[in-house]
């Protein structure tokens, strides 16, 4: 199982505020769902929450979280991350996809890496992504954009690989 992390940071490998990501890219959250449709997805009880519209349709869904009582229509929850990465175990990859904590329990055995790095800083941001020692990590992959008429600020999407 390849075990993923995917997120969209800052400059300062900021995720979010509050609840809110930082800005709304388009053009990310279609590679996002390009990238992670057909796999299954696994995150904190507040990044499922955040979500607009409930689970995400075309992939499994899987809320860690440690209220054990936590029922949720069309998604798997479990009390931590390493319970539910034993349950995806014959996936063939698996995506991280929020929030904070679960990125820090995840990133120490992570086999790649997915970031939408955002060109700009965010001070007003209260929620971070953890350090990325670049000594663990290849860049497989750089695609830039500029901003547009929909995307407000420019964005490189990343791919990194475990050395």
């Amino acid at each position: 199982m390849i075990i993923s992390l995917i997120a969209v940071l800052g400059l300062n490998n900021e995720i979010g505020k509050g609840d809110e990501l930082l800005c709304h890219l388009p053009s990310d959250l279609k590679h996002f769902k390009a990238i992670t449709s057909g796999h299954t997805v696994i995150m904190g009880r507040k990044t499922f929450e955040s979500l607009p519209k409930g689970p995400l349709p075309n992939r499994r869904n899987i809320v860690v979280s440690r209220n054990t009582q936590l029922k949720i229509k069309d998604v798997e929850v479990y009390p931590s991350l390493d319970y539910a990465l034993l349950k995806s175990i014959n996936e063939l990859e698996v995506f991280i996809v929020g929030g904070a904590q679960i990125y820090a329990q995840a990133l120490p055995f992570a086999d790649k890496l997915y970031i939408t790095r955002i060109q700009a800083s965010f001070p007003e941001a209260d929620v971070f992504f953890p350090k990325i020692d670049r000594n663990n990590w290849t860049e497989i992959d750089r695609e830039p954009f500029p901003a547009d008429d929909k995307n407000p600020y420019p964005f490189t999407f990343l791919e990194y690989e475990k050395r």
